[in-house]
């Protein structure tokens, strides 16, 4: 799906979401989901107030945190914790389900598909009458850069 018009679904998800719990679609908000939609890496949300501020867009961090649930809510966004204390985020809308690996040194973290994979659940899912909703799939070890400091 072309950028543009992941944002645009995004908005009109979003839009939805909010009319349904009589919340406003605040100039805020709408920045926040812009420069969240702008990038398409896994983000801090400390590391997402820096980049806003950084564009001149004034916004609060409990502006930006509460924004942030909002998204994760609407089913816009997942939160993650990749073995640390705080969250990191990625957008799902218009992105296909995909797992992740996990540096336990520096903290990089790499997406991956794998058919075998996902097979390999359903057929579990099948065996036990189990209807999934959603999995998540994380793999910790060490990237290559860290192996070969190490070395």
């Amino acid at each position: 799906m072309p950028q543009a018009r992941v944002l645009e679904g995004a908005e009109a998800q979003l839009a939805r979401y909010l009319r349904r719990r009589r919340l406003k679609f605040t100039p805020e908000r709408r920045l926040i989901l812009r420069e969240v939609f702008e990038h398409h890496d896994h983000f801090e949300a400390d590391a997402l107030l820096v980049r806003l501020r950084g564009r001149g867009i004034a916004v609060s961090k409990a502006t930006l945190y509460r924004t942030l649930a909002l998204l994760v809510r609407a089913g816009l966004l997942r939160q993650e914790l990749f073995g640390e204390r705080h969250s990191h985020y990625e957008h799902i809308l218009g992105h296909a389900h995909h797992d992740h690996v996990v540096c336990l040194r520096c903290g990089k973290v790499a997406e991956f598909s794998n058919k075998d994979i996902e097979r390999l659940q359903d057929d579990i899912c099948r065996r036990h009458a189990f209807r999934p909703q959603f999995h998540r799939m994380a793999i910790y070890g060490y990237c290559s850069e860290c192996r070969d400091e190490e070395a």
